[in-house]
This record gives C-alpha cells, structure tokens and sequence, in this order.
C-alpha cells in the first residue's frame, strides 16, 4: 500500500495569537487520514511569510501534499496565495477554480477567495479558504482527486478509464 503525507496549515494572525480557536486546521487533518494520509498539523501560523517558511518546510521535508486554510480573501493581511506563489513552480488552476465554484455555488462571497494551488517540486499545495464552510467545500472536491493527483506527481501513469482512445 502506498503511504501519502500530508501537512495541514492554518494562516491566520488571530488564531496565531490566541485570540481564538482554530477550527479549519482540525477539519484537514481529519479528512485526509480518512483518505488514508499521514497527517501533521495543523501547523498555526501568521499570514504572509510565515506561511511561506512552512510551505518551504513542507517541501524540503517531501510531504506529498499540504493543504492551507485562510489567508485567501481580499483583506489587506490575505496574503496566503502570494506566499505559495513564491514557493510553487507551477500552478493547477482548475483545481483552485474548482473549490472556488463549488463554493460559489452556496454562498457567492466565495467568489473572493484567492486561493491557489500548485506543485512545489514534489509537493501539491493547495489553498482553502479560512471558513469552515469554506475548508469543507474544498474538501469536497479534493477528496476524489487528491491521491490521483499525487500518483500523477509522483510520475504515475493515468488508470484506464474505460473510455476508447
């Protein structure tokens, strides 16, 4: 059986400091060890490049996948998807158009959220939204895809789909 980890991040100045609880890390960690991750995390820390001092962990520490949450909308301390861009060296964008239409879908705000994802050597990253509602619809879309995406990372090749070529 293949092993997969995974590191979840929560960027938020407010829960960095205490002020209160943490409540989307915990939703991450739990979904990916249903889909049968090695999780850390969640790993609390400021926005802006404290996040980018962890997604730079994570990769140097060959996690196979790290999930953010918060950080991603349009207030002055969002700074979450510059951070990651600084660290990727590709972007995935119908993975981050995904979450953002699933989410849409509910509540039209999620139309702000700037998240992004992309690969950092051998490392997916993706960006959820700070929200629980905002973790939860994220998780929707990446629960069927996630381990195919990190099989295809790895240099796996696409399973046949039943489909004619």
């Amino acid at each position: 059986m293949t092993t997969y980890r995974a590191l979840a991040v929560t960027a938020s100045n407010r829960a960095a400091a205490g002020v209160y609880e943490d409540r989307g890390g915990p939703l991450l960690v739990e979904a990916l060890r249903e889909l049968g991750f090695a999780v850390d995390g969640p790993r609390v820390v400021p926005d802006g490049d404290p996040v980018e001092q962890a997604l730079r962990e994570a990769v140097a520490a060959f996690y196979d996948v790290v999930l953010t949450t918060g950080g991603t909308g349009i207030s002055p301390t969002d700074r979450t998807p510059e951070a990651t861009r600084r660290v990727i060296d590709y972007e995935i964008p119908g993975l981050a158009e995904a979450i953002r239409a699933a989410g849409r879908d509910k509540v039209p705000t999620a139309a702000l959220s700037r998240g992004i994802a992309g690969v950092a050597g051998s490392t997916l990253v993706v960006n959820l939204p700070g929200s629980t509602g905002g973790v939860r619809d994220g998780l929707a879309v990446l629960r069927p895809i996630l381990t195919h995406a990190v099989d295809q990372i790895r240099g796996g090749d696409h399973p046949d789909s039943g489909r004619p070529s």
